[in-house]
């Protein structure tokens, strides 16, 4: 079968990106922010970790400040913006992507190849001012570790000795905490965290051009590997989704305290998904989640992005990330001075100036009731190559009034019930879920017999009797096994 591959990127998430992966927002007056979706990007070598967080929050960005917890006191120079384009690269690279095929008439050979690049679809994809730092420390039990200006963002570090004190500095200083959030502040504070206050400075961001904010990028050492989500589910509204993408030398990341669990693909599906392939994604990463019971991490993307490596992905659905882009993601090993090897990962001898940068995309699900944890993550020496991918494959078209035409109908409309079925494992969804998807004629189609719609009923009873298989077989074993016991405890045998 002759082949041509056409990308469609997916539609993940609906629900605004917010910057929230392990704070929470305070904000003023009786403003809420609630946390749905974010996108972090972790680099890690040895001790040493680059996190960018990326942000899209809407309203007046000049009554909201965010509060995430740090292993260490940051200063100045550990801290920076970024594009923010960087995001919507990565997560268009990294996507799960829809793969198709087209068959060939067998009675005339002939194979229409077409132009592709329209189906490309697109990803659905306050100033803080000068703290009192001693009344600060005496009635609060807060220090000011530093505070400074990055960007358009004003920045304090703080250590506090009790979650109440914290609590109480942030509410005196005009925000109103989120509901829960002292319960959360403890642990950190126990752990000797500090926490990373950020406020947007209106005067600087005026200096920029569009109404947005760029991700913030921080830099510090930690023997730990790690993302603090528990903080981020203090103002959470239900199930949160957080979207990593991870930067290493050696291989995958994974998750430690989490089961890790690749996403399905490579799985053949109807050609009508294409129309809607973001609510397909959707409904099949629900399914899966729950069959998972809601706490696991799932693997979507991984891959060798390392810049003498051309080959990043098959098939590409977008362009991969250039060398800037994994400079500027915070690889620093790729913009090194190599004069200085104080840096080095001991394990890695042999490899020191090895441009090696290996790319994993992790998806989470997490809610209070499952991950009640922090995220704990390791560098692997997995190189294996994965990315999510589904198969569509357009019929042939013209007349097949040959022999081999007529077994070519047989075999599609057995493919296509296949599909079909493929479908509802998938996503948990029954099939007449599909119907009207369904019964919308695709582009050029000409096998009537054979159309989706027509193929629903037949495919349904091909399911149900294999339920029907599965069921007598276990009733069979389960007379077996209770026939056996019977005649032992007769003496029979």
């Amino acid at each position: 079968m002759k082949k041509k591959i056409a990308l469609v990127s997916a539609i993940i998430i609906a629900a605004p990106m917010l910057y929230s992966f392990c704070g929470f927002y305070v904000s003023k007056a009786d403003t809420t922010l609630k946390n749905k979706t974010s996108q972090v990007i972790l680099v890690r070598d040895g001790n040493r970790n680059v996190i960018t967080m990326y942000n899209d929050f809407k309203g007046d960005t000049k009554d909201f400040a965010m509060v995430v917890p740090v292993p260490v006191t940051l200063q100045k120079s550990d801290v920076k913006v970024v594009d923010q384009g960087l995001f919507q690269r990565l997560n268009d690279y990294s996507a799960p992507r829809l793969v198709e095929y087209y068959d060939e008439n067998p009675c005339d050979g002939s194979y229409k190849r077409k132009d592709f690049s329209s189906n490309m679809a697109s990803i659905k994809s306050v100033s803080l001012g000068s703290v009192n730092e001693d009344k600060a420390e005496r009635e609060y039990h807060v220090k000011v570790e530093a505070q400074y200006i990055v960007g358009e963002y004003d920045i304090i570090i703080l250590s506090a000795k009790e979650s109440n004190g914290l609590k109480n500095w942030l509410t005196d200083n005009g925000y109103k905490i989120p509901k829960g959030a002292e319960e959360v502040l403890d642990p950190y504070i126990k752990s000797n965290l500090k926490f990373f206050v950020v406020k947007v400075n209106e005067a600087e961001k005026k200096k920029l051009p569009g109404n947005f904010l760029r991700p913030i990028q921080i830099s510090f050492n930690s023997p730990k590997f790690m993302l603090p989500i528990r903080l981020g589910m203090a103002n959470a509204d239900g199930d949160q989704d957080l979207i990593v993408y991870a930067f290493t030398k050696k291989g995958r990341i994974e998750c430690t305290n989490y089961r890790n669990v690749n996403i399905p693909t490579g799985n053949k599906i109807p050609l009508f998904v294409q129309k809607n392939f973001g609510a397909f994604y959707d409904n099949l990463f629900t399914y899966q989640w729950n069959k998972e019971n809601q706490d696991v991490s799932f693997l979507e993307y991984a891959w060798d992005v390392s810049p003498q490596n051309f080959m990043k992905c098959d098939p590409c659905i977008a362009t991969a990330p250039s060398e800037q882009d994994v400079v500027q993601a915070g690889v620093w090993w790729l913009n090194k001075d190599w004069t200085d090897y104080s840096d080095v990962n001991e394990q890695e001898e042999g490899d020191g100036t090895s441009p090696n940068v290996h790319f994993t995309r992790l998806h989470f699900r997490y809610n209070r009731n499952h991950f009640a944890q922090d995220l704990m993550f390791q560098v692997t020496p997995n190189k294996e190559n994965y990315q999510a991918r589904y198969v569509i494959t357009h019929p042939a078209t013209g007349s097949f009034t040959c022999d081999a035409g007529k077994k070519y109908l047989q075999d599609l409309k057995k493919r296509r019930r296949g599909e079909l079925n493929e479908l509802t494992a998938l996503t948990g969804k029954d099939i007449e879920t599909w119907q009207n998807m369904a019964e919308v004629k695709n582009d050029g189609e000409n096998v009537k017999d054979a159309a989706y719609a027509s193929l629903i009923d037949q495919s349904k009873e091909e399911r149900q009797s294999g339920n029907r298989s599965i069921a007598g077989f276990v009733l069979l074993g389960a007379a077996v096994l209770g026939t056996g016991a019977f005649m032992r405890s007769k003496g029979i045998v």
